[in-house]
């Protein structure tokens, strides 16, 4: 496996592997400091980024390379040179590829042309590295992942997407809450409910964020309205996921021991409650925390030749 676009690159295996590896590289950050002696990792990103850029940093440097981060102001791919070509040659100069964009087809080009490994930093379908750190911290506060109960509320993007997939190829029981029009891609669902029937869980979808969170041991939100698109499309998401915001109310259905989890970044009073995101019940900042052993881990995984995959 060269390259991790999506969580459906991964095998259920592959994904246990890179959680064992980020454990150890929580455990010991410089055991494999020498990997990248002397080589380069460039990291595109075509849109802002704080935990994905500065925890990717951190893990080149941490592997022994020189992260180098650019955006399209600064390439030609702003001017016309295919995203292909552009690849073709960051590849001749490093180890790896990093890179956020926001179609994904740019990043499939990408890692189509590349002769090195690229890691997806996020694009409007998939976050790859989110959910890596996501079960990271579940696994970390439980002790366990299988049959753990996952319920995220709010739109199915790019992150309720990766959770999901991530979760069922871990065989967690996934319960997603959606406003109508705001579902998670059918190949999403399908992925889903299969792979999580497969592996001993479960996947619903639903309207009802009570029904979701009910006996929940996570309860799982993200960001709102994108910053891009038409001022009337997230003025229409924003209205359509009010219902959908996780306060001291909707976290009381949940389990006694159940934490709250938020990729970041987060706007307090609009998809979840200050005292829920702040509260001692949220593990929102440790999640960030674990990008950074994530990342490590899907770094060295793919730069080793560890991961299998479908392809």
């Amino acid at each position: 496996m060269k390259d991790l676009l999506q969580i459906t690159d991964l095998t259920s295996d592959d994904l246990a592997l890179l959680l064992e590896l980020a454990t150890g590289f929580q455990d010991d950050p410089g055991s494999a400091g020498h990997l990248l002696a002397h080589r380069m990792v460039p990291m595109y990103f075509a849109t802002p980024s704080t935990r994905t850029r500065l925890s990717t940093a951190a893990a080149v440097t941490r592997l022994g390379g020189t992260p180098v981060t650019v955006g399209p102001d600064e390439l030609h791919v702003r001017h016309g040179e295919p995203i292909a070509d552009t690849a073709r040659v960051m590849g001749s100069y490093s180890a790896a590829i990093v890179i956020r964009t926001p179609a994904d087809a740019d990043v499939r080009e990408a890692a189509s042309a590349a002769p090195v490994p690229v890691v997806n930093a996020l694009t409007d379908g998939h976050h790859p590295l989110q959910a890596v750190a996501d079960l990271l911290t579940v696994q970390e506060h439980f002790g366990d992942l299988r049959g753990r109960r996952v319920a995220y509320v709010g739109g199915g993007g790019s992150v309720a997407r990766s959770l999901m997939e991530a979760a069922a190829l871990t065989g967690m029981h996934i319960a997603a809450a959606t406003p109508l029009g705001y579902e998670p891609p059918d190949e999403a669902i399908a992925f889903a409910a299969t792979e999580a029937d497969r592996n001993g869980g479960c996947f619903v979808l639903t309207t009802d964020p009570v029904e979701a969170v009910r006996g929940a041991d996570v309860v799982y939100t993200g960001g709102r309205p994108p910053a891009g698109g038409p001022k009337d499309d997230r003025a229409r998401r924003r209205k359509a996921l009010i219902p959908y915001r996780v306060d001291e109310h909707l976290m009381a259905l949940a389990g006694g021991d159940a934490v709250f989890m938020h990729c970041l970044p987060a706007r307090r009073g609009e998809e979840v409650a200050p005292g829920v995101i702040d509260g001692g019940r949220s593990l929102a900042f440790r999640q960030a925390a674990n990008r950074l052993p994530a990342v490590q881990a899907v770094l060295y995984a793919l730069l080793t030749g560890r991961l299998k995959g479908h392809r």
